[in-house]
């Protein structure tokens, strides 16, 4: 099989379409298509699906694409050990996280990380839905929850407390609450979407539940907690957020600081074949020393 018409499919196969594809690899639509077609015509089985609504893999298409996707996972993996040095650490690094920790935390402190190691160049993919470290879609990841899969290697960073906020704004226009009987008479704010970046995101939501009867609701919900951060710091509501994401919001005003607090977990987290990195561990312990540095005193 010819590797660049399996390159070629490994896009197709991904984007769901000829045209992201082409937009991806710099190619017209027509020549992606003509790509397929020569490769489901040597192998004699087809690939895809074709809808108007795009491409489907055919049960053939799906076996060829796992086996390909477990080939770019090695060249990946191969690539970056040639490239490393023992002695300095050296090549690029892929970390992914979650929108609100990669934007409010991360980013602000990456400048330091990239002085200290010139020779590192780092890509950092914010998305709340999970990427695959098993296969290379991703070196590293700092989760806000323990891995659920068994083969990653995963090193405990910290314990983020998920305070109650308003806006000052809010408070002199609305008073603030002082339990969670209170809140059903406030406009909450809270995450909306199946798939939330912490385990415990609507936690205040499902507590006051409990004590008013069910009858509290959200006011306002936002897929994004950098989203809600910005939405209490505008007097629009209440809500609570983990302390990496409001060190971001100066404005936020803490409120009810008798109320017991969840906790979310940090953890940072690399597949086995990466345990000798350098880069892998000079990453991870300069996210341990940022931490040490912020919770001193």
């Amino acid at each position: 099989m010819d590797w660049d018409k399996l390159r070629i499919f490994h896009a197709v196969a991904e984007a769901g379409s000829f045209t992201h594809a082409g937009e991806k690899l710099k190619l017209s639509q027509s020549a992606v298509s003509r790509q397929i077609s020569a490769l489901e015509e040597s192998l004699r089985v087809p690939l895809f699906h074709r809808h108007a609504r795009g491409l489907i893999l055919t049960e053939q298409g799906e076996t060829l694409n796992r086996t390909v996707r477990e080939m770019f996972a090695k060249l990946s993996l191969t690539q970056a050990f040639l490239s490393e040095s023992k002695l300095k650490a050296a090549g690029q690094i892929k970390i992914t996280t979650t929108t609100g920790f990669g934007l409010c935390w991360l980013t602000p402190r990456l400048n330091r990380f990239i002085e200290a190691h010139p020779d590192i160049e780092v890509t950092l993919l914010m998305e709340d839905d999970e990427l695959d470290l098993g296969m290379r879609e991703a070196d590293v990841a700092i989760r806000m929850h323990p891995p659920r899969q068994p083969d990653l290697i995963q090193r405990h960073l910290t314990n983020f407390p998920m305070p109650i906020y308003a806006s000052a704004a809010y408070i002199e226009k609305h008073g603030a609450p002082t339990d969670l009987m209170s809140l059903e008479k406030h406009q909450l704010i809270g995450f909306s979407g199946w798939h939330p970046p912490l385990p415990n995101a609507n936690w205040l939501l499902e507590l006051a539940r409990k004590k008013c009867h069910h009858t509290i609701r959200n006011r306002v919900e936002i897929n994004s907690l950098p989203g809600i951060a910005q939405a209490i710091s505008s007097g629009m509501g209440i809500g609570s957020l983990p302390l990496y994401i409001t060190n971001h919001y100066t404005s936020l005003v803490q409120i009810m600081p008798s109320q017991q607090l969840p906790l979310v977990e940090a953890y940072f987290v690399y597949p086995e074949e990466l345990r000798t990195s350098k880069r892998i561990s000079v990453f991870r312990d300069f996210l341990l020393s940022e931490i040490a540095n912020e919770q001193k005193p």
